[in-house]
């Protein structure tokens, strides 16, 4: 098939074993089992998409072609139903620009992981999950959107170990990192604050150095207010900004905050906006030190999603340089 180079691409009575086998030699495996990529699997990955050997760029570090036909044959790979290829190709070419530095992100000795979140009515055509343990496995779509995207930076950008990707340990989140916001409309949509409409598809991409799980303070006992809520938020971003090395730049970029309904209802019901928390979290440089946690008040993201509960999550930029970058579904 054109777009895919020398590819291997199998008969459909292939054994699962000489699969396996013969991708890991032609280094396209991630280490875990993969689907086996026959001219049938291909095809339907490929249905409604034009000429499987259009080209949506060069993706560093390596610099491999982004055609329709690779992109589909990594989501082939990762377990992928049809139909998943507009998602995992908007999220790769929304890696190349240059505010997301893609270069840096892939060749550090750092830990950066790039982490997709998916916006609008493609989540729930896809049935992904945005509630109890939606960073977590479980659910088809959001481990196999996430690990194709992943296969896609390894397999045509080039993130190898040792090669494009040089990371001192990497971690998890490397193998495939995708959740969906949730629909709480507590506060506008992520992708509505970026100029879409409610009822666009899009996807964001960030380039993150981990989780970090978060609780509200509760010295006092009394954790059921905003500020109780967000000084152990700001303490986080601030301990991340500092062990990252991004305290160090003069643009202290961006900070994203997964907030569950619970809490997002709590605050608001306290007469809060996400302006006021953007900008509580912004001017805790008395509680936190040393100055802002991010460039400006509206560089602090707040996604509402998960399940039941009080336990929030920050996502540390990686602080050699990075910009979330979001854009609108794409057709292949």
């Amino acid at each position: 098939m054109d777009g895919l180079g020398n590819w291997p691409v199998f008969n459909s009575d292939v054994t699962l074993e000489t699969a396996q086998d013969t991708l890991a030699e032609a280094e396209l495996s991630d280490g875990l089992p993969i689907v086996p990529p026959t001219q049938q699997r291909l095809e339907a990955m490929l249905v409604g998409a034009s000429d499987p050997a259009s080209s949506h760029g060069l993706i560093p570090p390596l610099f491999g072609e982004l055609t329709n036909a690779a992109v589909a044959y990594n989501c082939v790979l990762a377990g992928c139903v049809p139909g998943a290829l507009p998602v995992v190709l908007t999220a790769a070419t929304a890696c190349l620009d240059d505010s997301f530095n893609l270069l840096g992100l892939a060749t550090t000795t750092g830990t950066p992981a790039i982490a997709t979140i998916v916006h609008g009515p493609v989540a729930e055509t896809f049935g992904m999950n945005a509630d109890v343990n939606c960073l977590a496995p479980g659910n088809r779509s959001n481990a196999t959107l996430g690990r194709a995207i992943s296969l896609v930076l390894r397999n045509i950008a080039g993130m190898r170990t040792g090669a494009g990707d040089m990371a001192t340990m990497g971690q998890p989140g490397k193998y495939g990192f995708c959740f969906p916001e949730g629909c709480d409309s507590t506060f506008p949509l992520f992708h509505v604050r970026r100029g879409l409409q409610a009822d666009d598809s899009a996807v964001t991409v960030l380039g993150v150095s981990g989780t970090a799980e978060v609780l509200p303070s509760q010295e006092t006992g009394n954790w059921d207010n905003p500020e109780a809520v967000l000084n152990p938020v700001a303490l986080m971003m601030r301990a991340a900004l500092v062990a990252g090395g991004g305290a160090r730049k003069p643009d202290r970029g961006e900070q994203v905050l997964l907030l569950p309904p619970e809490l997002a209802g709590l605050i608001a019901q306290r007469g809060w906006d996400l302006e006021q928390i953007q900008s509580y979290l912004f001017d805790s440089s008395d509680l936190v030190g040393s100055g802002p946690v991010a460039a400006s008040p509206s560089d602090i993201h707040v996604i509402v999603t998960g399940g039941p509960g009080i336990k929030m999550t920050v996502l540390p930029p990686w602080g050699g340089g990075t910009r979330t970058i979001t854009r609108r579904l794409i057709t292949p």
